[in-house]
């Protein structure tokens, strides 16, 4: 037999699996959309992985800066954003990210007021985000942009919650809901700060591919830019 509490659970575990695969379902056609949008108007190469290893990033700042220390513990070890890393292809092979992703719902708490249940600790999907965004700014500090943007929706997102102001920490105390792509404070200080969308409403396709076929094409400009867009023909 199945008891209360063991239901309960399952209800909770549905509920959660409901919610990403709607965030799925919008997420995917957008990036599909971003994607084929920046090869048919640049005619280059992109390349898309859900991981970044840690120990790619850790050899790539030791060629960067030989006189620093930089360690990992495990070989297997990396970092996955929830959208992956969408990344422009160089001839020779090299890639770089034009468009990291993430895709958080938080705020349980409005399904458990429907079941007459008190409300639980906030913040747990932000401090993981928060923990990924280190990562992924140190593997972009020697480029001028941070390609990062994630969207958020849940009912912890409503105006007047703390949740909020630790979005914004995470964002270097940059406003929300706008994109930041280029690193600002150079030469003085380093301000590479991403992009976070954050509301209760869940985000549609539509509204997501705005600010990130913004993101992944001023990232194409800056590489090419930067390195020659010779270097990226398709």
């Amino acid at each position: 037999m199945v008891h209360k509490k063991d239901l309960r659970k399952q209800r909770t575990g549905i509920i959660i699996n409901l919610r990403s695969n709607k965030q799925e379902q919008h997420f995917r056609p957008a990036l599909r959309y971003v994607k084929d949008k920046i090869i048919n108007h640049f005619k280059v190469n992109l390349s898309f992985q859900k991981t970044w290893r840690l120990k790619g990033i850790v050899r790539d700042l030791n060629t960067h800066f030989p006189n620093i220390d930089f360690h990992y513990h495990l070989d297997s070890a990396y970092m996955s954003p929830d959208g992956g890393i969408l990344s422009l292809q160089r001839n020779d092979g090299k890639t770089y990210p034009i468009l990291i992703t993430e895709v958080k719902n938080q705020g349980p708490n409005d399904i458990r007021a429907r079941e007459g249940k008190p409300k639980q600790s906030k913040g747990n999907a932000i401090e993981r985000l928060g923990q990924n965004v280190i990562g992924f700014r140190t593997a972009m500090i020697t480029e001028g942009i941070f390609p990062f943007i994630c969207f958020g929706d849940g009912c912890d997102f409503e105006d007047g919650s703390y949740i909020l102001d630790r979005v914004t920490t995470i964002a270097m105390f940059g406003r929300l809901n706008q994109v930041n792509l280029h690193v600002d404070g150079l030469p003085h200080a380093r301000f590479d700060r991403g992009s976070f969308f954050f509301r209760p409403e869940p985000w549609t396709a539509e509204e997501m591919i705005v600010p990130m076929l913004e993101i992944a094409k001023g990232a194409v400009y800056y590489y090419f830019s930067r390195y020659g867009d010779d270097c990226f023909s398709g």
